[in-house]
C-alpha cells in the first residue's frame, strides 16, 4: 500500500488510456483544483471515487485504493449471489412498509379517541 497518493501511477494508467487528469475530475465531479488536491494527497477519495477511478483506468478497485494512500478505503466486493442480497432487501423493506402501516393506524386510532 501506497504511504501516500502515487500521482506517477495514475498519471501512466491515465496516459495510458489516452486520458487526463481533467478526465479523472470530470468522472470524479471534480473541478482542476479539487482534482491536483487528490494528486498532491490533500484531498482523501472516497469509496464511490475509488469505483470510479478504477472504472476509468480499468484497475482493480483495490489497486486504486492501495496507490490512493494510506487513508484511502478499500470498497467491499459485490455479494457472490445478488439475487439473494436483493430478496433479503426486499423482505426488510416489506417488513418496513408494514411497520409503517401500523404506525398509521395507530395514529389515526389515537386521533379518533
Amino acid at each position: 500500500m501506497a504511504l501516500f497518493f502515487d500521482s506517477d501511477w495514475f498519471n501512466a494508467r491515465l496516459a495510458g488510456r489516452g486520458l487526463s487528469q481533467r478526465d479523472a475530475a470530470r468522472v470524479l465531479g471534480l473541478d482542476d483544483g479539487q482534482i491536483a488536491d487528490v494528486w498532491k494527497d490533500q484531498r482523501e477519495l472516497s469509496v464511490h471515487d475509488v469505483r470510479l477511478l478504477a472504472e476509468l483506468l480499468g484497475a482493480p478497485p483495490a489497486e486504486v485504493a492501495s496507490r490512493a494512500g494510506v487513508s484511502t478505503p478499500v470498497p467491499a466486493d459485490a455479494p457472490a449471489d445478488t439475487s439473494a442480497a436483493l430478496a433479503e432487501l426486499s423482505e426488510r423493506l416489506s417488513r418496513i412498509e408494514r411497520a409503517l402501516l401500523e404506525l398509521k393506524a395507530l395514529l389515526l386510532e389515537r386521533r379518533g379517541e
